[in-house]
């Protein structure tokens, strides 16, 4: 990864954290559980999502940088980047998230599902201030767009933390949300 291509990353990584943050800030628990149908998230199940998914990239990403670089998958895998970074404004069309990675109530408490989100944003940020080897010649793919590469997943990260803050403004903006 070139120390542009790092510092794009951290700057979404770090853009998208804030956000959430700010936007989960000074909730209620009748705020935080909120969902504006039984099939829509709440502003918890978004944040328990995010936590788990960039837990799961994290360690596929990892896991990756382990096998032989597969440099034949790379066709047609560079002209995604604008889709991928499109992801995070993209609330138009839904991605409907793997079984694994839905809202489950893995952690009850808000402070404590915060404190979660923290230490994973931490984790995902020391990886890609910290990472080496070649990330564009392995590959994962995406449920649609299909094969990316190990540097576009972790755009998909910071791209995935706008998506996801866009869906709590939804939820907050919605006429039956709690006052407090």
């Amino acid at each position: 990864m070139t120390s542009e291509e790092r510092q794009v990353v951290l700057d979404l990584l770090d853009s998208g954290e804030a956000r959430l943050l700010e936007l989960t800030a000074g909730l209620s628990p009748a705020q935080w559980h909120f969902q504006e149908t039984p099939e829509r998230w709440s502003i918890a199940g978004n944040i328990e999502h995010v936590v788990v998914f960039e837990n799961f990239i994290l360690g596929v990403v990892r896991d990756l940088l382990g096998q032989a670089p597969e440099p034949s998958r790379a066709v047609g895998v560079a002209e995604k980047e604008p889709l991928v970074m499109a992801i995070g404004h993209a609330r138009a069309q839904k991605i409907t998230a793997r079984d694994a990675m839905t809202p489950a109530r893995r952690w009850t408490d808000m402070a404590e599902m915060l404190e979660e989100f923290r230490k994973t944003q931490e984790r995902v940020r020391v990886f890609v201030v910290e990472v080496q080897g070649d990330l564009r010649s392995r590959f994962f793919a995406h449920r649609s767009l299909g094969d990316l590469d190990a540097y576009q997943w972790l755009l998909v990260v910071g791209q995935h933390r706008a998506r996801h803050a866009l869906q709590i403004q939804e939820v907050m903006a919605h006429p039956g949300y709690p006052a407090g």
